[in-house]
């Protein structure tokens, strides 16, 4: 009974250890995944902030009428 339950405290620590790294795996992959959408973000939202001044210097340059 004792080298069953040593046994089977073996396989459970030896799946547990398998899944932490796993999980340490996965984690490292999805803050990866998350620096990159940050920094697509930030990208974009540079070019939306350019588009902008590109747009008002565009507008201010329409004449108004003289109505």
């Amino acid at each position: 009974m004792e080298v069953e339950l040593k046994a089977l405290e073996d396989k459970v620590c030896a799946i547990w250890c398998m899944l932490c790294a796993r999980l340490r795996t996965e984690n490292t992959h999805l803050r990866q995944q998350l620096a990159n959408a940050q920094n697509e973000g930030k990208h974009l939202a540079e070019k939306i902030n350019g588009a902008r001044g590109r747009l008002e210097v565009l507008l201010d340059q329409i004449p108004e009428d003289e109505a």
